[in-house]
């Protein structure tokens, strides 16, 4: 029969005092109110049983043990088994009772006083444990057993009477961090099915999370805290909770050893939503805008938000946007056509029947029309009749995407510069969960990124524009007639970026029948670099047209370069003293088949000659344009008819990286296999040479030469006298009736008779006449004089003066040309129509 300790005898009051009587054989024979609140255990499951029932692996104390066979008074700590399973370290006191003779009787066990005087505190740390908002939990490696409060275990509020629940670890994970293996699969099954797993209601598992037990076990092995980290999945339009579990192991203050572990959940829903927003604004700023393109850009905006932040997105941009122009300032009509540019849907989200490139019109009050109207963004869900409406009809596409499910939509506008460029619509469908404020400021940010980029992009596309149509108007459309050489050209801009360069080239006829072929680089990109380059190629034009070698012309144009440096706005612009330019300038002569060429600076031409040798011109190169004060030497080169001369910019050899000498060979290669047609060289040229976007300006000119020959050329040389011009005359005339030209021998005669007279009277021997018959027929006069004759006007009684004056009136064209060994005049008349 079980009995209380105030059944025996004892004082009343002693009921409440943590106590036991223990026979001499070890049974439990009383046990007091006070021990019931401190172990749990009633009178009845207690007394009548051996004590050593509900001590830890059923063993005394050493020192307790012979105490009881010695029937001796102890004093000392007890490792006794709570009834729910967990361990108590009690300080206890053990006294022996006697007969009267002297017969141990029994021993009276007590707690000590302290052990009562922390029943009160251990109660207030219980309820503190269950009462608790915050979800808790603790798991001793000793009993292998979990204790929670209510919602660490199903997300309750907690209970008034803070009871606590507990069972057996039914983790693997707690297990082996015990040390203890078996039984663990039958346990955890049951605990499963049973529901009673730590958190299991709260994170959604229903069962056993081997990521949580895995991190109680570390720390119980470890002795050092962790943290868990849960998403709990959602269910359909219900928010996805996050949860940090932080994770401590608990140490006996007796032994210093760990003795469990303890564990608390929190709610870290806002956190997580938080630091995912702006993990998706941070990575909008390197995803949009990466390329100057418009429907890139807005199709970065597309991909990056769904199924992240959207089921589906749609962006419209207006019409004149996607044509490069530039939308009028301020909020744009409700009217406004917009075209659908980018349309993004997460899987199972149907599509819209807009299809992507097809122009619209949203209906009026929809809300991306309120958005482009009001210029803000518009949250809107199904409590609003305009969203429903629109919803209903399709949202501007089919039936099927209003059965879908849309229940909430944020319509931001695209504005950058006080301009609207279009509208972006983020939609959730059915299983998402609604927008709200914090997603609105995520869509105004991810809306002004985006038009920032197109807007960027447009302005690029329109300055680049600008800038090709100022290059292109600044280099040659098509060249002049001449029968020097037959050419073709190319001209690349570069691929990135609206800052065009600064190269170029040029095809300029020279007296003579010959030609002048010229490519140039000016240092530097954008408008001042275009702007250069078409004050040079004008300069190069001009001294061409004077006939100057190519070294002095240069000389010339290294001047030119040198003043437009030192002009005050050049100095400040942009990039002050980046006016340097390089230069290569070459005149062909059919006659002589001499090319005559100088470099400022510029990468050497190359040659093709008729038996397929390729060969790179060895040029003494000088300094680049604006340097000053260095002289430039010319090159001399003889080029049998057919040869084939490339000139190019360095753009071209040094497209892929290559170093000179690389990409001179490169080249080399490329033009052995050149084709008949020029233009089809060129692209052979280009394909070989230059990869998919250059990073640099690329100008080629390939020139075929020509050749004239003996029965296109005539040349005298005559005595410096007088009486020799009417022989002159008369060997031109003779010329001219070979050549079937007889209809053009009294002009010729007379501008014969006039170059000859004046190369006599102001020239020095020796004197030369040569008829040239080309496109015209081209009468040249030289001499060792460099003194160059002028055109004046003569007055009613002078006697001379009016040679070069009739001259000019009956020929289309005459001039000076200076040479090594004096000057050459020449006039330039019109074949007859009915000339060969």
């Amino acid at each position: 029969m079980a009995t209380s300790v105030g059944e025996t005898g004892h004082s009343g009051w002693l009921n409440h005092v943590p106590m036991a009587i223990i026979s001499v054989g070890g049974t439990v024979t009383g046990w007091s109110e006070g021990a019931r609140k401190l172990l749990g255990y009633r009178p009845p499951e207690v007394v009548g049983h051996p004590v050593s029932d509900f001590l830890i692996n059923g063993e005394y104390p050493e020192v307790a043990g012979a105490c009881l066979t010695e029937a001796r008074e102890w004093s000392g700590t007890a490792a006794v088994r709570h009834r729910d399973g967990h361990r108590v370290d009690l300080p206890l006191h053990l006294h022996p009772t006697f007969s009267d003779d002297d017969t141990p009787q029994a021993f009276v066990v007590t707690a000590t006083a302290g052990a009562g005087e922390a029943e009160p505190d251990r109660r207030m740390v219980e309820w503190a444990f269950t009462q608790s908002s915050v979800a808790l939990s603790t798991y001793s490696t000793t009993s292998r057993s979990w204790q929670w409060n209510a919602v660490a275990h199903g997300g309750e509020q907690p209970s008034p009477t803070g009871r606590m629940t507990g069972r057996p670890a039914d983790g693997d994970g707690a297990q082996t961090a015990a040390g203890h293996a078996g039984g663990v699969e039958s346990r955890q099954g049951q605990a499963a099915e049973a529901g009673t797993w730590p958190y299991s209601d709260l994170l959604g598992t229903g069962r056993s999370d081997e990521g949580f037990l895995r991190c109680v076990r570390r720390v119980a092995e470890e002795a050092k805290p962790g943290r868990y980290q849960h998403l709990a999945p959602a269910a359909p339009s219900a928010h996805r909770r996050a949860w940090t579990i932080e994770i401590w192991p608990v140490r006996s203050p007796d032994t210093g050893q760990v003795a469990g572990v303890g564990a608390a959940a929190f709610d870290s829903t806002e956190q997580v939503a938080a630091r995912q927003r702006l993990a998706l604004l941070n990575e909008a700023g390197s995803r949009i805008g990466t390329t100057l393109s418009v429907r890139r850009t807005v199709q970065e905006l597309a991909h990056l938000v769904v199924p992240r932040f959207a089921d589906s997105v749609t962006v419209d941009l207006l019409d004149s946007v996607t044509r490069g122009k530039e939308p009028p300032p301020g909020p744009a009509d409700a009217a406004v056509v917009l075209r659908r540019v980018a349309h993004q849907t997460a899987d199972g989200v149907p599509d819209a029947d807009t299809e992507i490139g097809e122009a619209d019109t949203f209906p009026p009050r929809s809300p991306p029309a309120r958005a482009l109207t009001s210029g803000r963004t518009v949250l809107c869900g199904r409590d609003d009749p305009d969203f429903t409406r629109w919803v209903a009809a399709g949202m501007g596409g089919s039936a099927p995407v209003a059965e879908h499910g849309f229940h909430s939509i944020m319509a931001a506008p695209l504005r950058a510069r006080d301009l609207t460029l279009g509208v972006v619509v983020f939609a959730r469908a059915a299983g998402s969960q609604p927008y709200e404020q914090d997603d609105l400021l995520v869509a105004e940010e991810l809306a002004s990124r985006a038009a920032g980029s197109v807007d960027n992009a447009g302005r690029f596309s329109r300055e680049r524009a600008n800038a090709l149509t100022l290059q292109r108007s600044l280099l040659p459309r098509r060249f002049p007639k001449q029968a020097a050489v037959e050419v073709a050209h190319r001209y690349l801009p570069i691929g990135r970026g609206a800052e065009v360069g600064g190269d170029w080239f040029d095809v300029v006829p020279l007296s003579g029948t010959r030609v002048a072929l010229v490519v140039g680089d000016v240092v530097g990109h954008g408008i001042h670099a275009s702007a250069a380059m078409g004050r040079l190629r004008t300069a190069v034009r001009t001294l061409a047209g004077v006939d100057l070698p190519p070294d002095e012309l240069l000389t010339h144009l290294d001047e030119l370069v040198t003043h437009l440096t030192s002009d005050n706005d050049v100095r400040n612009a942009p990039d002050p003293g980046q006016i340097g330019a390089t230069c290569l300038y070459a005149v062909y002569d059919p006659v002589s088949r001499l090319c005559t060429m100088a470099s400022a600076g510029h990468v050497p031409p190359v040659v093709l000659f008729p038996d397929g040798t390729v060969r790179v011109v060895q040029l003494t190169p000088g300094p680049i344009l604006g340097v000053g004060g260095l002289p430039f030497e010319p090159t001399e080169l003889e080029l049998p008819e057919g040869s084939l001369l490339s000139l190019y910019t360095d753009g071209l050899i040094e497209a892929r990286g290559h170093d000179l000498g690389v990409g001179l060979e490169r080249l080399c290669g490329a033009l052995a296999s050149a084709e008949p047609s020029l233009d089809v060289t060129c692209d052979i040229i280009l394909r070989a040479l230059l990869p998919e976007s250059p990073a640099d300006d690329v100008a080629l000119l390939l020139a075929r030469t020509r050749a004239l020959h003996t029965d296109q050329v005539a040349a005298w040389s005559l005595p410096s006298d007088p009486a020799i011009v009417a022989d002159a005359r008369a060997q031109a005339s003779r010329q001219l009736a070979t050549w079937g030209l007889t209809d053009a021998a009294s002009i010729t005669e007379l501008v014969v008779s006039e170059l000859v007279t004046n190369a006599i009277r102001y020239g020095d021997a020796p004197i030369g006449l040569r008829l040239i018959r080309d496109r015209t027929l081209i009468c040249e006069v030289s001499d060792a004089s460099s003194t160059s004759p002028h055109l004046r006007r003569a007055r009613t009684y002078d006697e001379g003066g009016r040679g070069l004056h009739m001259v000019t009136q009956l020929t289309q064209g005459w001039g000076t040309r200076h040479t090594p060994t004096g000057k050459t005049i020449w006039a330039e008349q019109r074949l007859p129509a009915h000339g060969p």
